[in-house]
């Protein structure tokens, strides 16, 4: 109920519930909703609900991944509204960071030096991140790793879903 208040809605509908209530446990969840239905709360307020309980600045503990960055930027600037609300730029209890490759050089080095509790990137900038010397301080943080959503799913092939598909087993290294 605090976390409904807080996002400033009365009630979630029936499958966004049973998937918060899913993912709260523990469990994987495919949530297949239509566009602009309220998809993306049912893993924010999971993850936001997991930071608030287990502290902020304890490395990244929630990696979203959007299959581009128009979707990664909208849900940075939907964060912002949520989350700092009340609290001011910079000062809400749950640190995010958009991480696409559209930051300049002082923002990323930013975000690798103080990593957030939610990293929002691509799915291009995860193989990178994974791959490039100058991130593996990032992903070093992301040790304590809880969450990996996918924002939409789609099908790939070819090398692109390839690339896709060896993302996932690396975060149940």
């Amino acid at each position: 109920d605090k976390l409904q208040e807080r996002f400033g809605f009365k009630r979630f509908r029936a499958g966004q519930a049973e998937a918060v209530s899913a993912t709260i446990q523990g469990r994987d969840v495919l949530v297949i909703m239509p566009t602009g239905s309220g998809k993306s709360l049912t893993y924010i307020v999971p993850i936001v609900d997991h930071v608030l309980r287990r502290g902020s600045g304890r490395g990244i503990q929630a990696i979203v991944v959007y299959p581009m960055n128009a979707l990664a930027n909208s849900q940075d600037e939907e964060l912002k509204k949520f989350l700092e609300r009340g609290y001011g730029e910079g000062k809400s209890p749950v640190r995010f960071a958009r991480f696409t490759g559209q930051e300049k050089r002082d923002e990323r080095e930013a975000i690798r030096s103080n990593p957030p509790d939610i990293l929002l990137t691509n799915y291009m900038m995860l193989e990178l991140l994974l791959t490039r010397r100058e991130d593996r301080p990032l992903i070093k943080s992301a040790q304590g790793l809880r969450y990996l959503v996918f924002d939409e799913l789609h099908t790939y092939r070819g090398r692109q879903g390839a690339d896709i598909a060896l993302l996932i087993p690396v975060y149940y290294l």
